[in-house]
Parts: structure tokens; C-alpha cells; sequence
């Protein structure tokens, strides 16, 4: 082999070692388990929002109607 052909194979190596490291890595792991949702139907319907005085501070100041 001369040896440009050696440095590419090295690389081309390198980089599918690099990949499959990757791909390994960003997999979720398996021994996770999965907890249910602990609030009830009226709790996930109510309102989050409030109107505090933070919130209309930001409105008055970007004069946004509100």
C-alpha cells in the first residue's frame, strides 16, 4: 500500500470508530423505567399562568396591551 492509501484507511477507520462511539453514546439506556404522571385531570386543566407584577412590568415596558 503506498502510503496516502495508509493515512485514508487510518482515518476512515478512525471516523467509524468515532461514529459507532456517538451512536452508542446518544442511545437512551435501557435501565430507566417510566413513573407516571403524579397530578390529576383537574390539576394538569388549571391555569398556570398568573398576572404578577413582573409580568406586567414586562408588558408595560414593551407597551404591549395588556
Amino acid at each position: 500500500m503506498r502510503t496516502i492509501d495508509k493515512i485514508s484507511l487510518g482515518r476512515r477507520r478512525f471516523l467509524r470508530a468515532l461514529g459507532a462511539g456517538v451512536a452508542v453514546a446518544a442511545a437512551p439506556p435501557l435501565a430507566l423505567e417510566a413513573k407516571a404522571d403524579s397530578e390529576s385531570n383537574d390539576e394538569k386543566r388549571k391555569s398556570r399562568y398568573k398576572n404578577s407584577d413582573h409580568v406586567k412590568a414586562y408588558y408595560r415596558v414593551n407597551r404591549y396591551p395588556g
